[in-house]
């Protein structure tokens, strides 16, 4: 009871501590908001509102069946374009996509001899440009189809093809990007805020005074995970029920106490990280720099941007050694597949274990450190 005690009273001189340092007040506010919304909302990796020209030289039903195929909320309602400004418009970046239909196209169609279509497009525009392609595509092919069955002598089409997309029914970006940066800011704030609490101790001489205290380390050590793992806990359970589902109208079909169970249990490994690295680091700036090598690596390899699958085999086993790994994969089952716990518990032991494996290497660090400062 007394360590218990003296934990819960170093917990709120750390909450006390935090909530005086604007900086970092700002930065968990920022970070679960604001950086959550223009992440969602500036990163759309689906096509929208792209412009088009339509160059219509053959002027038949089936050049008009095109031009009108091309519906927002994809692509921008075609302009007419002639054909000696297709160079300049596309060299201004007027338009991102110029169909060019030929003279005697429906001719042609009809008469099997596969007259040749051109679009331009604008490559600048990367996102836009890979993704449109394919729709524009798309588009031109199913309107030919179409007309061209309508013929007496058309037959049935051999295949037909049915899409169905779970989990996500409209492809929105928005909707993976705003929980997987929940997720990234997750590692990141409780790295540099367990860090920064304990660089903050060196820094203004009061580490000292702690140890000097009938106080062990891991008293110490334990205050700091639990006071920065409560203010995370909190700014991600008010970020994904207010920013999430509410302002961006993000729908999140799974248990939201299940996936805060996650969140507490994976803030065990990495507030420990970042207490280890304060145990290196002698100021903030080298503490931010270790930061870099070791969270960046952690977001980017978690599976939260790029699919496990598409990393090398040897990276792809490596990363399976790592917490983040295995909470990413817990946030994906149960907020968007709306998976229980005898589905996720695999992964649930895996973050326990290693959050318990790092939770002992960073307070046998921080024991040995206070032992050569005693």
């Amino acid at each position: 009871m007394h360590t218990l005690a003296t934990i819960f009273w170093l917990s709120t001189k750390e909450l006390r501590s935090f909530l005086r340092d604007w900086v970092l007040l700002g930065l968990v506010i920022y970070s679960f908001s604001l950086a959550i919304i223009a992440q969602a909302q500036g990163n759309a990796q689906e096509l929208h509102n792209a412009s088009i020209g339509i160059v219509d030289e053959d002027h038949s039903e089936l050049s008009r069946r095109i031009a009108r195929a091309f519906l927002p909320p994809y692509f921008m309602p075609p302009q007419p374009v002639a054909p000696h400004d297709i160079d300049h418009l596309m060299n201004t970046g007027r338009f991102t996509f110029i169909v060019d239909i030929p003279p005697h196209f429906e001719r042609d169609v009809l008469a099997g001899r596969k007259p040749a279509l051109q679009v331009a497009v604008d490559a600048t525009a990367m996102m836009q440009a890979g993704i449109g392609a394919g729709y524009a595509e798309q588009i031109i092919r199913a309107e030919i189809a179409g007309f061209v069955a309508r013929r007496p002598d058309a037959g049935p089409l051999p295949v037909g093809l049915a899409i169905r997309i779970a989990f996500n029914p409209n492809v929105t970006t928005a909707w993976f990007t705003s929980i997987m940066g929940i997720i990234n800011n997750v590692t990141m704030l409780a790295i540099i805020l367990a860090g920064a609490a304990v660089v903050r101790e060196r820094e203004h001489g009061t580490m000292d005074h702690l140890l000097a205290m009938p106080v062990t380390p891991f008293e110490i050590v334990m205050s700091k995970v639990l006071a920065n793992g409560l203010v995370i806990t909190v700014a991600v359970g008010l970020s994904l029920e207010l920013v999430v589902r509410r302002l961006l109208g993000v729908p999140v079909t799974g248990s939201a106490p299940l996936f805060m169970a996650g969140v507490v249990l994976y803030l065990f490994f990495a507030t420990s990280v970042g207490i280890f690295l304060a145990t290196i680091a002698r100021t903030m700036p080298q503490l931010g720099l270790l930061f870099i090598l070791v969270a960046v690596p952690l977001n980017m390899l978690s599976g939260s941007n790029t699919p496990l699958e598409s990393m090398p085999a040897l990276l792809r086993t490596l990363m399976q050694v790592s917490p983040s790994t295995h909470f990413v994969s817990i946030a994906q089952a149960i907020l968007y597949r709306g998976a229980g716990l005898d589905v996720v518990w695999p992964q649930f032991l895996a973050v326990a274990v290693m959050g318990v494996v790092f939770l002992g290497s960073g307070l046998l660090r921080f024991r040995s450190v206070a032992l050569v400062k005693g």
